[in-house]
Order: C-alpha cells, then structure tokens, then sequence
C-alpha cells in the first residue's frame, strides 16, 4: 500500500503501538536538542532519573536563548549546561555559535531522522525532512536516556505547492497562507506534509521557515521530503555522506488535502495579536512602523539576510524606524562580514544583534508603548515582546526591508515604482565557511565518570509532583479565555533568568493576570496550598499554545494547582500537565465553562479512582450549588504516569 512520508518515517522507527490514526504509539529518538531557556530543567531531570550518559545516536544543547545576561544567573546556567554536556555524552553549542534550530539544520539535521526537542519549533528541521517534534524537557530526558517517545499516530494533511513564488513573496507568504486557511486552533492530533511540483525551487533554509512557524497550527510537526534541494544544501554543507532520497509514495493517502499556487500569493502579514490573523499587506497600507528587525529562527537564514542587504543597499533606513537584524547563526553571519553584505546593512542604519533568539522571546529591544514593531519572527502573542500593549506584525524579510525603507506598512511589490528598487536575485554560495569551533564534543565515557559538573546555588533540583488524591477538594484559582498560550501562563523576557529555580520562577505564574495591589496568583494559589487545597484552572479552547516551555506544568504543579478543566488543551502543554500530575480535562459540555466563577469551591469524590479508570468524573460546585462533567481522554500509559505521581517517579520505576 502506498505510503506517505510521514508514515515511512513513524514505520521506520515504531517501538510500541499501532500504526494507525488515533492510536498511542511509542518512536524511537535519533536526535535531542536542548537550549539553554529549556535545558538546564531538562538536564537536571535526567539527572534526577539517576542516568549519566545519553543513549541517543546524538545529543546537542544549545545555549541560544538567555543571552542578555542581567545578573549572574544565565552565566551560571551556562556553564552548568558546559559542564554537564561534556559529562553526559552531549555536544554543546557555545552562546554565539547561533540559534539552535539554526545551526541543527546547517550541521546536524538529516533526512528521515526523529528528531525531539525541549524548543516548540524543533519542526524546523523538517524541512531536511526530518520528524521533527518539540515536546517538554521532561520527554526530551527520556529520550536521551534510550526511552521512546509517545503520540498518537497522526492524520496526515497534505499540502500539494504548484507554481513558483513570484518576486517580492517569499516562504514567509506561504506559511501564513498555511495559517489563513487552518489556523492556530482545530489541529491537534495532525502533521502536515508538503509535497508537489511547487517544491523544485523550494531550498532547504525556505522550507525550514515554512515547518518553522508550522509550529503555529498546533500540529505535532511538519516535513518535506529530501529531494535534489536537500541534497545540494547538504553538499554545500559538506554532509553529503547525510543524503538520502525520501518522499511520499506516488498516489499516497492524505486525510486532507490543500493545495496552494505559489504563483498567486501575495505579501501577507499576521496582525496583531495571533499568528493566524492573516492579512494582505495591501490591505494594511499606510500604518506607521516604529520598529523592525529581521532574525529569529523563522527567517535569519544567508538568503533571508541577503535580500534584505541587497534592498537596502545605498538607502537609509526611515528615521523614525529602529531597525535590527540578528543572523541565525554564527556561519550566517560569517558570509555576510565576507561578502560586504554587513557593511551594507551597518552603512544603512542597521543595529546588528547576535546570533540568539533575542527579541522573539522579549530579551530587549521591546518596542515602545502602544508603538508598531514588524518583525520576521513565528509569534506575535501579545505582550511577548515585553511591551504590553505592543502592536507586533509578522512579515516576510522582503516587507520588512520595505517597511524599515519607508517607515510604514508597505507590499514591497511597490518598491521599484517607489525607491526604484530592482528585485535581488539571492543565490546560495557553492562553498560555505565551515568552521564547528563552537561545537564542543563530550568527553569519552572513560573520563567522563571523573568530570566536574558546575553548579551555582540558582540551579536547583525541580522538585517532584504528588499522586492524585483519593478525593479532590478544589477551588478556581483562575477562570481564564480562549488561546491562552505558555506566555501567559510562564512569562519569558526578563524572567527566563529564573527557569533553573522553580520555586522562584513560580512567583511569576500567570504574571500577566496580576494586578497592582492584589495578591499575585502565585500567593494566592501558596495560600489555598495550605489548607490542603488544591487550585483548578478553567480554560477555554485551544488553553496551553505556543511555546514548549514545560515550567507552564511545572511551576503551577509546584504552587499546587492539580487539576486543568478546559474546552481544549494543545499537545505539548497537554503532555507537560501529565508528565507534572497536573490532570487535563475538558468539558463534557463546553456551556458549563461559562457558570463557572474564580473563587468557586470544586469536590470530586473518588478522585484518584476516576484517573486510574474513568473516561468521565462528576464535579460538585459547592459554591453555586451544581454538578457538571469533564472527560478524562487518557492513554492506559498516560494513567500510570499520573498514578505514580508524574513522569519523572514513572520513568525511574520503569528504569528499576
């Protein structure tokens, strides 16, 4: 029977399970990543599982992320994660080697190899054609230890690309087309695969934008097939020795298919505040733009950077513009000082960040109140930028130069009528500057057992999640709305710098919803854990989006919260409330989310029961004086793991 890409991959390495949708099946990891934001939380906990040498065919941490440096906390995360890596059998990328979805396609990432990382958008190594999948740093540490990685065997969307991008419309347009017509919601349990004639001049660095901000649908990833492209990226990259033609069987099953005509896109945006609020650039004309900076591991590739240079080259960037660029990676970067292009972009006004997430994940150049930033990046969630009333546009490179070119929205289509600006034809160079200095490589497993790992009094062992109780006597802590996302619920910004602390990073949970005055909700929810207690959050759809940042479980488990009822919950943050003893259950009817108050008072009976064997539990709200239900979706796998307390008592009994 002919197969899809998808399923070749899954096939190739199942473990445990069937292979068919819907069903829970256990993969076997090829590859890890880690950065620095996710790392230190993922390596202390495989630490904890009493491991002490990493099991996969390769293991890399990145430190990408905590960068800026604001006291000694990073710094001390850092050479923890150095330390520790040479210890553990993992390579580690220096901070300024570049951004770790970067530099994983450029020198590790191959085709038809699972790949897992502690980063939502690992799945940008899926345009390598690798699986590729971000998941929590406790999964990650699993998999590191040899373990398997559970999902339910997806539904495949086929997304069939004709024709070729027009001038000005880049691979930018073609995911937030992608985005327009699925949106950010609805599509859990899916991978999407692309495939068609549309992908001949398609390069590897276009397609991981593409599988990039794929990240963004909430499906598990996204994949294109290795062809005569990846091949020439990976010669380039002199990997050759990695090449193996993969794609999808002629006249293969998809359960949906899209098709798109590269030819009839055109320049689009996402608006402010929602990576799926898609519209035509000509449509948003005329807005003036205070800030623009192109990088983050969506778009700060040599040819994103390149088209840039060469738009803005002998022009001065819009006065009332900040304009910054950040190269994906250290090689990036190295082409650009060697070509002039730099030169160009500093003559132009550009201010030149490093090679790091930086602004994406609020570390600096926050824009100012209520001011317009358009920026190449994968998301715009409001207030992510560290402003909170910030008005972030996500574009391609092309309408970025235009926009920091004329100080407002503009379809760079115009540009040559404008500014008299021809169309720059970008071409991959033949020879890149290979030079993996900044790749440190473990120690042998001889010496290892003797090396010293380096810890500050900052990073401290998480601490471990409880069992369910027999019966659960529970109180709304929060009642929150639709599409609340891991930075609402666990702020980055300026305080990533806490993530190795636990209990001080918990004083920041949902730091959005506090208000001046008011006990924060991590005060609230210590004091509720006192009288014995327990918090509850009710959410609405699509509760736990973006980011993989598993301190979303993590630290909530820590000020007690143990049980999430909402209409729906996205995998990653699904798979992180379980891996943490946080249970997640979605109502029965979705109408009883709106007869719920915060402060009401929630009892369960035979609580413990219902998570070891019920598909549904009655709920008493004592406060208001009625009973709804929830559904308890759970894996047999999924039920011993909070039977035992979370993930992490789970896998060390599994291990003994």
């Amino acid at each position: 029977m002919a197969e899809n890409l998808t399923y070749k991959i899954l096939r190739s390495h199942l473990i445990e399970g069937i292979l068919e949708p819907g069903c829970e099946i256990g993969i076997k990891i090829d590859q890890t990543i880690t950065q620095d934001a996710t790392g230190t939380t993922a390596l202390l906990l495989f630490e904890s599982m009493g491991l002490d040498r990493v099991k996969t065919e390769l293991s890399v941490s990145y430190v990408d992320h905590n960068m800026a440096m604001f006291g000694p906390e990073n710094h001390d995360d850092h050479l923890y994660l150095q330390s520790i890596a040479k210890k553990m059998g993992i390579y580690h990328s220096r901070p300024g080697n570049g951004i770790c979805h970067q530099v994983h396609l450029e020198r590790f990432a191959a085709p038809g190899r699972t790949l897992l990382g502690s980063d939502s958008h690992t799945p940008t190594a899926g345009g390598i054609g690798s699986l590729a999948i971000g998941a929590g740093g406790l999964d990650v540490a699993v998999a590191m230890g040899g373990g398997a990685f559970y999902l339910t065997a997806p539904k495949v969307i086929g997304i069939q690309l004709s024709g070729n991008l027009p001038q000005f419309v880049s691979a930018k347009d073609v995911i937030l087309k992608v985005l327009s017509i699925l949106s950010t919601r609805g599509n859990v349990g899916y991978i999407v695969e692309y495939f068609g004639p549309g992908l001949a001049n398609l390069t590897v660095p276009q397609r991981a934008t593409i599988t990039n901000m794929g990240a963004e649908l909430g499906v598990t990833t996204s994949i294109f097939p290795s062809d005569q492209q990846t091949k020439k990226f990976l010669q380039n990259q002199q990997r050759s020795s990695d090449f193996v033609e993969l794609t999808a069987d002629h006249g293969c099953p998809y359960d949906r298919i899209i098709e798109i005509d590269l030819n009839q896109l055109t320049p689009m945006a996402a608006a402010p505040s929602s990576p799926d609020n898609i519209r035509e650039i000509a449509d948003l004309r005329d807005i003036q733009v205070h800030q623009v900076i192109v990088g983050s591991c969506t778009n700060s590739s040599y040819r994103d950077l390149m088209t840039v240079a060469a738009l803005l080259k002998g022009k001065k960037v819009h006065s009332q513009v900040e304009f910054a660029i950040a190269p994906g990676s250290r090689q990036v970067l190295t082409m650009l000082s060697r070509n002039g292009a730099l030169a160009d972009l500093i003559e132009s006004g550009a201010r030149i960040l490093e090679s790091s997430c930086g602004p994406c994940i609020g570390q600096g150049q926050s824009p100012g109140q209520g001011r317009v930033s358009v920026r190449t990046f994968n998301r715009n969630f409001k207030g992510r930028t560290g402003t909170k009333d910030d008005q972030v546009y996500l574009v391609s490179p092309e309408t970025a130069a235009a926009a920091a070119l004329t100080g407002q929205l503009t379809d760079p289509r115009q540009l040559p009528n404008l500014l008299k600006i021809k169309f720059p034809k970008i071409t991959d160079p033949d020879s890149l500057p290979i030079d993996d200095g900044m790749i440190e490589t473990p120690l042998p497993a001889d010496q290892a057992a003797t090396a010293k790992v380096i810890r500050s009094a900052g990073i401290v062992t998480p601490p471990a999640a409880e069992k369910p109780p027999a019966n659960l006597l529970g109180q709304v802590l929060l009642h929150c709305g639709d599409k609340i996302t891991t930075d609402h619920i666990m702020p980055a910004g300026t305080f990533l710098k806490f993530r190795s602390n636990v209990p001080e990073y918990a004083k920041y949970v949902f730091n959005c919803f506090n208000e001046d005055g008011q006990p924060t909700f991590a005060e609230k929810a210590l004091a509720l854990k006192k009288t014995g207690r327990a918090g509850v959050i009710i959410a609405g759809d699509s509760y736990g989006q973006g980011s993989s940042r598993e301190h979303a479980a993590l630290c909530p488990m820590f000020l007690g919260i143990k049980l999430v009822i909402a209409k729906a919950v996205e995998r990653i943050h699904r798979a992180n409330l379980v891996n943490f003893a946080i249970i997640p259950a979605t109502f029965a009817d979705p109408a009883d989310y709106d007869r719920i108050a915060t402060d009401d008072r929630l009892e369960i009976e035979n609580f413990a029961q219902a998570v070891a064997a019920a598909k549904t539990f009655t709920v008493k709200n004592t406060t208001q004086g009625f009973n709804f239900d929830c559904i308890l979706n759970l894996s047999d796998r999924e039920r011993a793991i909070l039977q035992a307390g979370g993930k992490l008592n789970y896998a060390k009994a599994q291990a003994q």
